[in-house]
């Protein structure tokens, strides 16, 4: 049995716990980090990497259809399954170095492979191990939620934990759930030749622009996805041959069945055993409560990530972790600010967003908020690559300053960059309306729509009177 008495303990070995403990290590802070589970957590395991790794697998195969130009024939693709997931492996695999012990031992960081949980405020058990330090970081994640739904088996369904293991090709594959999750799995399965149903209590992706998702919605259909929006699945049979969901969306209800079902519902922070209450850390249902510094009830003690009631992205968690590292190296109240926090669905166009949607914004500011709107069927680039799907839809306020900016494209995640900068800065459409932009690139569409803002200021009656009396002058 190990006593350790350090200066931050960490808790969880995930994206937001690895990002601290760099930080704090590499400033001179003597840090331990506490993880029973893999090192890279979700984000390198069941997340971001393997989801992103199978939509390119997913792309490369529709890529390989016959395209939509002249001139141009082929053949479906020959999809072997077990390969695809087998290349997922060897990505996790390669990058897996970065989130390892070895690398973090390396940094100066003690790595307890354990489970922890408090004795008290100061104090954590990990196993055999006891840590007392004079600051905390839990960043132990979420776990996938599993609806209470009468007849669903949680060892007989797959989670986002689990898909990414399955090796054999689903005969039907249905998703509960019409967020993110379920939404970019039903793409890449669809992609890879499996037959896909999503089904959703609500309308999909209900907190972004109608417009954009009505398109997405269309060309999701196309791809051969069968979406059930706002149905409610009441019960559920297991059968060896498959799985069977009973949706009330008539009288009797309606039965669908497949053969695999992908529970894709939501997340539910990882608190388990922790020992908060020994700790009088307070929680909710939605995670640790923490302020805008991620400090939690007990002020030593931070929180951050998925565990905690705030933005459930790798990217927020890294944010988060640049907060808590310049809280605990050098005292400086540094606080969150999520306005310019970008969210990115990786379907096939992408729909990323930033900062206010048009609903949001006229709720905060009324009649004086101000819509740009420029189709991909406008854009050059769209046009020759005959990917006019889409459009970007910005949100102005007083003064031309930019509230938010959503865009369906091929590489929304990438073009929303941009924007994230002009939201943060508080910047107006001027600054992209001056803008000298490649050409032709897609992102020229969010030069459009801003200098589609100013046209009426140039373009009027006015101006043309004071053109004509200065070409008079010339004279």
């Amino acid at each position: 049995m190990a006593h350790l008495e350090i200066d931050v303990c960490i808790i969880g070995g995930g994206s937001a716990g690895l990002s601290v403990a760099a930080g704090v290590s590499q400033l001179g802070l003597k840090t331990a980090l506490i993880e029973g589970g893999k090192m890279g957590g979700e984000c390198l395991n069941y997340g971001c990497v393997p989801s992103k790794a199978l939509l390119a697998a997913a792309k490369a195969a529709h890529n390989c259809r016959p395209a939509s130009f002249a001139g141009i024939s082929g053949s479906a693709p020959s999809v072997a399954f077990d390969s695809v997931k087998r290349g997922i492996d060897d990505v996790i695999a390669t990058i897996a170095p970065n989130d390892s012990v070895e690398r973090f031992e390396g940094l100066g960081v003690r790595v307890l492979t354990a489970h922890a949980a408090f004795s008290d405020s100061h104090t954590v058990r990990a196993d055999g191990d006891i840590v007392r330090a004079r600051r905390f970081v839990i960043a132990t994640g979420s776990t996938a939620t599993i609806p209470d739904i009468p007849g669903l088996d949680p060892d007989k369904i797959l989670t986002n934990e689990s898909i990414f293991d399955l090796h054999e090709k689903p005969a039907r594959l249905l998703v509960l759930g019409a967020g993110a999750v379920g939404l970019e799995m039903a793409l890449a399965h669809r992609r890879l030749g499996v037959p896909v149903t999503v089904v959703g209590r609500s309308t999909m992706l209900a907190r972004e622009e109608p417009e954009l998702v009505d398109t997405l919605r269309r060309i999701l259909e196309q791809e051969g996805i069968e979406l059930l929006e706002d149905r409610e699945v009441v019960s559920v049979d297991h059968a060896r041959e498959g799985v069977t969901l009973h949706i009330r969306s008539g009288s009797p209800p309606s039965a669908l069945s497949g053969s695999h079902l992908l529970v894709a519902t939501g997340r539910t922070p990882r608190v388990a055993g922790l020992g908060l209450q020994a700790a009088g850390i307070a929680c909710t249902a939605k995670g640790i409560i923490v302020d805008r510094r991620l400090r939690t009830s007990q002020r030593h003690i931070s929180a951050l990530g998925d565990v905690i009631d705030g933005p459930r992205y790798t990217h927020a968690a890294g944010y988060q972790a640049g907060v808590v590292v310049r809280n605990l190296a050098f005292h400086l109240p540094a606080k969150v600010d999520y306005r310019a926090l970008p969210r990115v669905l990786y379907t096939d166009p992408e729909l990323a967003r930033v900062g206010s949607t048009e609903a949001e914004a006229r709720r905060r500011h009324g009649p004086k908020v101000g819509v740009e709107r420029i189709a991909l069927a406008d854009n050059d680039r769209a046009i020759a690559e005959r990917r006019q799907a889409g459009s970007i839809k910005v949100i102005v306020g007083p003064g031309g300053v930019v509230l938010g900016a959503s865009i369906l494209a091929p590489a929304a995640g990438e073009m929303v960059g941009l924007w994230c900068l002009v939201v943060a800065q508080k910047l107006t459409l001027k600054a992209i309306a001056n803008l000298i932009l490649p050409y032709p690139t897609m992102s020229e569409a969010g030069k459009a729509a801003a200098s589609q803002h100013y046209r009426h200021f140039v373009f009027n009656p006015w101006t043309r009177r004071l053109v004509q009396a200065l070409r008079m002058g010339l004279g």
